[in-house]
């Protein structure tokens, strides 16, 4: 009987914990891209010569953030 609410009670909690590892995760996950990973996509674009695309998502990104962070 005790092991069989040691075995529940272990589950929410270490469910809760993995609840707020995945949504930590997802928060450094979208810094990383946000902050890193997109200007070096659009660096990289424009050193190669796309600035034909650089510049259009350039500017969808920053329309985007524009109306995200006005909310």
């Amino acid at each position: 009987m005790w092991s069989i609410i040691f075995v529940i009670l272990m589950l929410v909690v270490f469910g809760k914990i993995l609840k707020f590892a995945i949504k930590a995760t997802w928060g450094i996950a979208k810094i990383v891209v946000s902050l890193v990973l997109l200007p070096l996509i659009l660096v990289g674009l424009v050193l190669s010569g796309l600035i034909v695309l650089a510049l259009p998502l350039l500017i969808v990104v920053g329309i985007i953030s524009f109306v995200v962070l006005r909310d």
